[in-house]
């Protein structure tokens, strides 16, 4: 019994591990999937970051929620010719960003803070101790703002600085667009999605999405949701993806297809 989903669309890099749960899909399902990020993220101009008048050595601690921002940071300050002093703080959303400073700067315990959770609550409250701090946070031109209500119900004297922005990777007017099925993982990738198809019809094209924000933007553009994650059965997207697949197969069984 066959399904009718051929061809399948990731809307993100190719994982860099051939351990990949989707290789394991493609292959028991008999599905292609491609790897094709809808959007990217891309630096701001040591002048464009000039015209929000912030001067990164009038701060004492800065606050990462990504690896992508702890690189934006440095290599604006190199660009800037900031020489950031030893006494930064630093204070990270997770283990995982705070392990990857040390691609910048020396891993000391005393200067460098973490989330044991990886939960922002729990970040917020380790920002409240050192509450006397001057707080920079990089960010992109399009982010979440629950770190910053947190931050303001503590009155943590903190300052945003756009370093970076996620914008529309554009496919070219060679490239095949023949997907049974997309997955996206962020409002943006959906917004990039009607830019480059501005005459998109979905029809028979599965979407599968991640995350509420995610979702919500499908419906808002008029798209029909098949597949979303998480959920309690399936907490990741290759497992909702996984899920889907098998009922599908099992329906099409069931009709004798």
């Amino acid at each position: 019994m066959a399904l009718n989903i051929k061809k399948l669309l990731v809307s993100q890099p190719k994982p860099a591990s051939e351990k990949s749960p989707y290789y394991d899909i493609s292959e028991k399902y008999g599905v292609e999937i491609e790897f094709r990020p809808f959007i990217k993220v891309e630096p701001v101009s040591s002048k464009e970051f000039r015209q929000q008048r912030i001067s990164i050595l009038d701060y004492t601690a800065i606050v990462f929620t990504a690896r992508t921002a702890i690189d934006h940071f440095f290599h604006l300050c190199e660009e800037l010719r900031v020489a950031i002093p030893e006494t930064m703080k630093y204070f990270c959303t997770t283990e995982a960003i705070a392990v990857y400073l040390q691609k910048y700067t020396v891993y000391r315990k005393r200067k460098i803070f973490y989330a044991q959770n990886g939960k922002m609550d729990e970040l917020v409250t380790i920002i409240g101790k050192h509450a006397k701090e001057k707080y920079l946070i990089p960010v992109s031109d399009v982010h979440k703002e629950d770190l910053f209500r947190l931050l303001d119900a503590k009155k943590i004297d903190y300052t945003k600085a756009v370093m970076y922005r996620t914008v529309s990777n554009d496919f070219s007017k060679e490239e095949k667009f023949d997907y049974d099925m997309l997955l996206f993982f962020s409002p943006s990738g959906i917004a990039s999605l009607l830019k480059n198809f501005p005459d998109f019809k979905q029809e028979d094209i599965r979407i599968g999405c991640f995350g509420p924000t995610t979702a919500k933007a499908v419906r808002e553009a008029g798209l029909r949701l098949d597949v979303e994650a998480p959920t309690p059965e399936a907490p990741s997207m290759t497992a909702a993806l996984e899920l889907f697949l098998k009922k599908e197969l099992a329906k099409n069984k069931k009709n004798g297809k």
